[in-house]
C-alpha cells in the first residue's frame, strides 16, 4: 500500500501563521513531492462544534475561509483530496465502534485533552448555570475522533505540531487493540513534525507558548501587510534590552523566533535596507550575524521588527494574492470542496464495511445473509 497523509484543521476562523509554520507549509511541500498515493485534507468542522455548539454559524462561516486559505497557500485540488468532516457519516459510525476500545481513564490522561479542557475554561461544575460548566462529552472525546478520521484513509503519515503526538499515540493504541481483536484492518500511522525547531510551535505576538486566535495574538494569512507591519512593531522582545546599546537575548524573543520560521539567505539582499538607519548600519548575511550583533548591543528592536515585517510579507504577499482572485470565485471553492467529499467519502465507506466484516456486524453483505439463514436454520430445525 501506498504512503497516505490525512491532516485538517478545526474552522473556528481564518487561520494563521503558525498553522503555516506548523503544518500547511509542509502539507504543500508534500503534495508537491510526488511521494505520496494519496492526501486527504480535512476541514473539521464536526470536532469545531465539540465546544462551539451553541454557535454553528460560526463554524459554518469558517468553512469558506479555512477552504480559502487551503488552496491560496498552495494546496491543489488535483493532488490533493479537500474535505469537508460532517458530510462523511462514515467517520460518526467508525467513531462510535472505536469507543469501546477506549477507556475513560485513558481518555483523562490524556496530556492534550486536558490542556486543551484547561484553556477553553470548562469548569468541573455540574452546575448548568455556571459559565462552560463541565466539559462536553464530544469535546472530551475527541481523540476517538480523531482517529476515526485517521483511520478512515488508512493514512500513513499524520504532519501536525508537536501539541498533537499524544493525540496520534492514541490512535495507535485503538488501531492496536482493534487489529488485535478483530484481525489486521486498520493502519497505523507515523507522525510527522516540523523538520524546523522554531515551527513546533510557534509563540503568539504577545510571547504566550501558543499563537490562538481567542487570546488575539496571531498574524493570519490573510492579513494586509499595514495589519502584519502592525502586529509586528508590537511584537514581544526582550524587556531587559531598553536601550539600542544594551545587550539582547535572542532566546525566547519571539522576534527572532519568527525569523527562524521564516527567514531565507536572499531576505538578506533583498531587504538590506532595513538595517540602515541614521545612528547606525549594518551589513548582514545570514541570521546568524543579525543575533551576534543583537546579542552584543547596538542593534535597536525596531531594526529587526523591520526585518520580520518585511519577511512575513514577502512570504504571505502571493498567498494573499492568490486569496484574493479566489474570494471572486466562492462557486469554485465550493465545488472543490463537494468535489473532495464525494471522494473521501467513497474511500471512508470502504474502511467502515472492512471495519463491519471485521467485527462480524455486516448481516446483509452479499452472501452473508444467506449463510447466516442457513446456519441458523439447521441450528433451529434440530
Amino acid at each position: 500500500m501506498g504512503k497516505i497523509i490525512l491532516t485538517g484543521d478545526r474552522p473556528t476562523g481564518r487561520l494563521h501563521i503558525g498553522h503555516y509554520v506548523g503544518s500547511l507549509r509542509r502539507r504543500v511541500e508534500l503534495q508537491n513531492s510526488g511521494q505520496f498515493e494519496k492526501i486527504f485534507i480535512m476541514i473539521a468542522d464536526a470536532q469545531a462544534l465539540t465546544d462551539n455548539a451553541d454557535n454553528p454559524e460560526k463554524v459554518r462561516q469558517n468553512i469558506i475561509e479555512v477552504a480559502l486559505d487551503y488552496l491560496s497557500a498552495g494546496l491543489d485540488p488535483e493532488k490533493s483530496n479537500l474535505f469537508i468532516q460532517s458530510q462523511i457519516s462514515e467517520l460518526t459510525e467508525l467513531d462510535f465502534f472505536y469507543q469501546n476500545l477506549v477507556t475513560v481513564q485513558r481518555l483523562q490522561r490524556n496530556p492534550t485533552v486536558k490542556a486543551e479542557i484547561q484553556m477553553r475554561g470548562f469548569s468541573e461544575s455540574s452546575d448548568e448555570n455556571a459559565n462552560k460548566a463541565g466539559t462536553p462529552v464530544g469535546f472530551f472525546c475527541y481523540p476517538i475522533s480523531q482517529a476515526a478520521d485517521i483511520t478512515a484513509f488508512k493514512a500513513t503519515t499524520v504532519p501536525v505540531g508537536e501539541d498533537q503526538e499524544p493525540m496520534i499515540e492514541q490512535t495507535r493504541e485503538i488501531v492496536r487493540k482493534f487489529n488485535s481483536t478483530y484481525g489486521e484492518v486498520l493502519v497505523e500511522p507515523e507522525i510527522m513534525l516540523p523538520d524546523n525547531a522554531a515551527c513546533l510551535r510557534l509563540p503568539g505576538t504577545d510571547g504566550k507558548a501558543k499563537m490562538s486566535k481567542s487570546l488575539g495574538n496571531c498574524i493570519y494569512l490573510s492579513d494586509s501587510a499595514e495589519e502584519v507591519n502592525a502586529k509586528v512593531k508590537s511584537m514581544f522582545t526582550d524587556p531587559n534590552h531598553l536601550q539600542v546599546s544594551d545587550p539582547g537575548k535572542v532566546e525566547g524573543n519571539t522576534v527572532f523566533t519568527y525569523l527562524d520560521a521564516f527567514c531565507k539567505p536572499e531576505h538578506f539582499d533583498k531587504f538590506a535596507s532595513c538595517f540602515v538607519g541614521r545612528k547606525a548600519s549594518f551589513e548582514f548575511h545570514s541570521l546568524d550575524e543579525v543575533k551576534n550583533q543583537y546579542r552584543q548591543g547596538g542593534l535597536g528592536d525596531m531594526m529587526v521588527k523591520n526585518f520580520l515585517a518585511a519577511v512575513l510579507n514577502d512570504t504571505l504577499e502571493p498567498i494573499r494574492a492568490r486569496r484574493h482572485e479566489l474570494e471572486q470565485n466562492i462557486p469554485y471553492v465550493y465545488e472543490v470542496l463537494r468535489k473532495g467529499t464525494e471522494a473521501a467519502r467513497a474511500v471512508a465507506a470502504q474502511t467502515l464495511a472492512d471495519v463491519k466484516r471485521a467485527m462480524r456486524i455486516n448481516y446483509f453483505d452479499e452472501g452473508v445473509l444467506d449463510e447466516l439463514i442457513k446456519e441458523q436454520s439447521a441450528k433451529y430445525s434440530k
